[in-house]
C-alpha cells in the first residue's frame, strides 16, 4: 500500500536527519535536527553576498585582535556555527583545520580555543560537535577532549579499523562517508549502479559499523554521510543519524505515494549478528589496517588535502579583507 507522507518524513521517524550544508536558507526549508559543516561548505557560503555580514564581523574581530588571521578564522567558523544554532534545535558540527590532522596536541589546543569562543557567545559546549579527521592523532585528540566534556565528530571515516578506534576512545559520533567509498569503487570497478542498494560498498561499510556498535553496546553513534543518491540513504534507514545535502533532502521531500520506507537498521537486528566479534585496535594495528585498505588510505589523504586546500583559499579571502 502506498503512503501519503514523504520519504523524508518517514525517514525522520526512524533516523535523526542532519543538514549537510553551510546555507542557512536550506536549513530553514528542511528543518533538520542538527547541521554539519566543513571548510568546503563554509568557503562556498562565504562567497555569497548574503553572508557578507558574517565575513565583515569576523574581519572586524580580527582587526581588534592585531589583524591575527588565525583568530579571525576561528571567529568566522564560530559565527557560522552560532547562526546555524539559531535555526536547528540540536547541534552543529564544526571542523578543525585539516592541517592539524596529524597533530594531537595542536588539535586539542585549537578545539579548546573554539569552545571558549562558543561559550563567550553563550553557546553551551553540548550543542557543538567538533569534527576531527579520523587519523590516529585525531582519535587520540578526541579521546582527551571527550574527557573534558567536549563532544567530537570523527570525520573522513572510511573503514572498520577507524570506527573501532573511535568507539574504544569514547568518541561521541562518527561520520562514515558512504558516497566517497562508492566513488572510489565506481572508479576502480566501473560499476556505478547497484540494483540492490545493500550491495553498495559505502552502504555495506556503514551497515557493518552500525551493527558492530549496537551489538557490543558502544555509546558512539553513527552518522552516515556523503551520499550520492537517495537509494543509499534509504538503504541505511534506521541509522542513528544521516547527514544529507540540500539537493537530496529536496528529492526525499518530493518523493511521495510510493512503497513505505522500510527501517533497515535497528539495535534489535544488530543484536542478531553472529559474524562481528569484538576486536581491539592499538596504534600499530590501526596504522597497519589502514595501510592495507587502499580505498580508505586514498580517500582519507584526499579528503584531508581537499579540506586543507579549501581552508587556504578561505584564509586568503579573509587575509585580503584584513589588509
Amino acid at each position: 500500500m502506498a503512503t501519503t507522507s514523504s520519504t523524508l518524513e518517514q525517514l525522520r521517524s526512524v533516523t535523526t536527519v542532519v543538514a549537510d550544508t553551510g546555507d542557512f536558507d536550506s536549513m530553514k526549508e528542511f528543518r533538520p535536527t542538527d547541521a554539519t559543516t566543513n571548510p568546503s561548505l563554509i568557503l562556498a557560503a562565504a562567497k555569497l553576498p548574503k553572508y557578507s555580514q558574517l565575513i565583515d564581523r569576523a574581519v572586524d574581530y580580527g582587526r581588534q585582535h592585531g589583524n591575527n588571521l588565525e583568530t579571525t578564522m576561528d571567529y568566522l567558523f564560530v559565527l557560522f556555527g552560532t547562526e546555524i544554532l539559531k535555526i536547528v534545535p540540536g547541534r552543529v558540527s564544526i571542523e578543525v583545520d585539516a592541517r592539524l590532522s596529524f597533530d594531537r596536541d595542536g588539535s586539542v589546543k585549537k578545539v579548546r580555543q573554539l569552545i571558549q569562543l562558543y561559550e563567550m557567545a553563550g553557546i553551551a559546549r553540548d550543542r557543538v560537535l567538533i569534527k576531527l579527521a579520523t587519523t590516529w592523532e585525531g582519535v587520540k585528540a578526541a579521546e582527551q577532549l571527550e574527557k573534558e566534556g567536549i563532544h567530537c565528530n570523527l570525520t573522513l571515516l572510511f573503514n572498520f579499523a577507524q570506527a573501532v578506534a573511535c568507539a574504544e576512545s569514547g568518541v561521541t559520533l562518527i561520520s562514515p562517508y558512504v558516497g566517497r567509498i562508492y566513488d572510489w569503487y565506481a572508479t576502480k570497478t566501473g560499476q556505478k549502479v547497484y540494483p540492490n542498494p545493500a550491495d553498495d560498498p559505502g552502504v555495506q561499510s556503514v551497515t557493518r559499523i552500525y551493527n558492530y556498535y549496537k551489538k557490543h553496546g558502544y555509546k558512539t553513534v553513527v552518522m552516515g554521510a556523503s551520499f550520492r543518491s537517495i537509494s543509499q540513504i534509504k538503504a541505511l534507514a534506521g541509522c542513528d543519524l544521516l547527514t544529507i545535502s540540500p539537493a537530496l533532502l529536496s528529492e526525499l521531500a518530493n518523493e511521495t505515494g510510493g512503497v513505505p520506507l522500510k527501517q533497515v537498521l535497528s539495535p534489535e537486528s544488530a543484536a542478531q549478528q553472529t559474524d562481528c566479534p569484538r576486536v581491539h585496535y592499538d596504534e600499530k594495528r590501526f596504522r597497519w589496517e589502514l595501510n592495507e585498505d587502499q580505498m580508505a588510505t586514498d580517500k582519507l589523504s584526499e579528503g584531508i588535502r581537499k579540506f586543507a586546500a579549501d581552508a587556504i583559499v578561505l584564509e586568503n579571502l579573509i587575509k585580503a579583507k584584513l589588509q
